[in-house]
């Protein structure tokens, strides 16, 4: 099971969480690309952890929104879309080739993240930048996306994600960060969670059900606060539970 997080995502002399030892726990590293998040010496930064520890890299890219961190959901033209993500993926691509890196996955973030899951019009947007840069780059998803189907059906490799610390739906969707129990902060829980995506694929809803999740990677966001302690704890749980940890891409 690959582990994921989202890092790189200070901006400036502000930092964002603990990436020096976050990257140290994951198998997978979303870096912000500069658009909600990230600048070129925080991506630089990033890159070069990972070609140090062995852990691949994913383009994070989202709106173009660093005052709300990339979390409003935005209306944006084809173009518009297309040319913002195709930016990213050379920005974030050219720096990791220059540490000896690279680009070896997708991930959207957020707003856009979830507007994708349902939006067909901007998850063809975004397909058809991932497509134009590279037509066999992978890409990492909510399980059920339209991002997902789009991408596959033009032939990218797809990975489906589960979030271990977030609130989720009895459709299989996350709980909006507006409500109740969008976040899940008790690490016992969380490590929960983690061992029954890995072992079982499900978990369950903010009403109590069952929810079939089919994870590929699991996600622990590197802005929840006590972020290393709760990436540390599941990295142990999967590990005891017998779950190796490997990147997927």
């Amino acid at each position: 099971m690959d582990l994921n997080a989202d890092l790189g995502e200070g901006l400036g002399s502000w930092t964002m969480g603990d990436d020096a030892a976050m990257f140290r726990l994951v198998s997978s590293a979303n870096v912000a690309c500069g658009f909600h998040a990230g600048d070129p010496v925080t991506m630089l930064d990033s890159c070069r952890a990972a070609f140090e520890l062995d852990v691949r890299v994913g383009a994070h890219v989202g709106y173009r929104d660093l005052h709300g961190f990339g979390r409003r959901s935005m209306e944006m033209s084809f173009d518009e879309l297309y040319g913002d993500v195709l930016y990213q993926l050379g920005a974030l691509d050219g720096i990791a080739h220059a540490v000896g890196a690279s680009v070896d996955y997708v991930k959207p973030h957020g707003a856009l993240y979830n507007r994708i899951v349902h939006d067909t019009d901007q998850a063809e947007a975004v397909v058809a930048a991932i497509q134009a840069y590279d037509p066999g780059l992978p890409v990492l998803g909510l399980p059920g996306s339209a991002f997902l189907r789009l991408a596959g059906e033009v032939g990218h490799p797809v990975f489906h994600e589960a979030f271990v610390d977030r609130g989720y739906l009895p459709d299989g969707t996350l709980v909006p960060r507006s409500q109740d129990g969008a976040v899940v902060h008790d690490a016992g829980a969380v490590v929960e969670r983690a061992v029954r995506l890995a072992t079982r694929g499900e978990l369950e809803a903010v009403d109590g059900s069952v929810v079939r999740v089919r994870a590929d990677s699991l996600c622990i966001h590197g802005d929840t606060p006590g972020a290393v302690e709760l990436a540390a704890a599941v990295r142990k749980g999967l590990e005891d539970a017998g779950v190796e940890i490997a990147p997927f891409a």
